[in-house]
């Protein structure tokens, strides 16, 4: 730089504070409040490459790089941050008293050069900055979201600091939840694409932050309130998937990856413990589901409460499976064939047509099984007072895996 240009800078230790801090104010303001000290020794740096050239040590571009993560912290947008180093940048060469008087041309070119370098340096560190403290935050907001889900989840934690870690992620502990699990058909690689795409849809269909949305033991967990999601059975009922199921479906089955997809819905619970219980209720469906090797894509807890009773005691449902159907084992074929049968009649109300039509199989092999199964069990499926026994002896077996597995001891 010439002499001339390092007599330009403004007079003083005094002058120059003053003359940077107004430049500082006027920049916050372009940027919306962004708060000056965001900016450190930014103008500073800028002045030193207009008047003698110098570029900023590493030292002083790491302290810029700590503003980045400072701004993110404390929650400045990124293009706020940026729009504030730029303009006061465009500010403080505006009002650089050397460069307007100046009419060489070498010495505004120099003096620009080195501050479009400043300029580069600095924000690009701001924004690296910046992204290393929002990765930082990501990963810490996931780990706070896992725990808390874990332990809403698990119902046995501290009422009082479970409603204190739930706020920031707006959950109101007072409100009726519903728990529902996404099962992928085999075990997902990248389920922060699934996580993405559940949050995006649920959040546009019921206009509600009140959800938590993450994984667990290889599971999509969605915990959301069930007085915005919409029942079939309407509002009373407390039991149907409802939209919310079909929700997640549809929108998971749109992804390359994880289908086909289950999905299963506990019923909605009020309370802190409520959303526990709607989760075990989900998980259990789940479960159910698979031992039945029921291909349905989403699962309503409330449908299947009938094999929680049934399950109840085991012991005497395994009694009733061996002393009603074990002697189905004896026809040629086993016994799966006749419970396959037994399930059809039942499920489409005691009509023969319709279940040799889902069974792929004549009216007359669904009458011959019948009546197999009378003679070998001694339990008429069409005697009203024997249907009840065959009907409940089904159901067991099917939630029991039998034949297929062993009636447990």
């Amino acid at each position: 730089m010439t002499e001339s240009v390092r007599r330009a800078a403004p007079d003083g230790d005094g002058a120059d504070d003053e003359w940077m801090a107004r430049v500082a104010r006027e920049a916050s303001a372009d940027a919306g409040g962004v708060p000056v000290e965001l900016l450190g020794d930014y103008l500073r740096l800028l002045t030193d490459a207009a008047v003698t050239g110098r570029r900023p040590r590493r030292s002083e571009l790491d302290a810029v790089g700590a503003l980045g993560r400072r701004a993110a912290e404390q929650g400045v947008s990124a293009g706020r941050v940026v729009r504030l180093y730029l303009s006061a940048a465009r500010r403080l060469w505006r009002q650089l008293p050397h460069l307007a008087r100046s009419t060489d041309s070498d010495t505004v070119t120099a003096a620009a050069d080195a501050v479009l370098h400043v300029v580069d340096t600095a924000v690009a560190t701001l924004a690296e900055g910046y992204a290393a403290a929002r990765r930082d935050l990501v990963r810490r907001e996931e780990t706070l979201r896992r725990e808390l889900i874990d332990d809403l989840l698990r119902g046995d934690s501290d009422l009082g600091g479970l409603v204190e870690r739930a706020e920031p992620f707006g959950l109101d502990l007072a409100r009726v939840h519903q728990v529902a699990l996404a099962s992928p058909s085999r075990r997902l690689p990248d389920t922060e694409t699934a996580i993405s795409a559940l949050e995006r849809v649920i959040f546009d269909r019921l206009g509600d932050r009140d959800v938590l949305v993450a994984t667990k033991e290889g599971l999509l967990v969605v915990i959301a309130p069930a007085d915005t999601v919409t029942t079939d059975r309407g509002a009373g009922d407390g039991g149907s998937a409802g939209d919310l199921g079909r929700m997640m479906h549809a929108e998971l089955d749109r992804l390359a990856r994880g289908r086909p997809w289950q999905v299963a819905v506990g019923r909605p619970h009020p309370g802190l413990y409520g959303i526990a219980r709607s989760y075990e209720e989900a998980r259990e469906a789940l479960t159910t589901a698979r031992r039945l090797r029921a291909d349905t894509a989403v699962i309503d807890a409330h449908e299947l409460l009938i094999y929680r009773v049934l399950l109840r005691d085991q012991p005497a449902m395994v009694d009733l499976v061996q002393a009603v159907l074990t002697p189905l084992s004896r026809a040629r074929g086993g016994a799966e064939p006749l419970l396959d049968t037994l399930n059809e009649y039942f499920t489409c109300g005691e009509v023969a047509t319709e279940a040799a039509r889902r069974l792929h199989v004549s009216v007359r092999t669904v009458t011959y099984r019948l009546n197999r199964i009378r003679v070998l069990s001694g339990y008429d499926p069409a005697d009203p007072r024997d249907r009840f026994t065959l009907h409940a002896a089904v159901l067991g077996a099917r939630a029991l895996d039998w034949p297929r597995q062993p009636l447990p001891t």
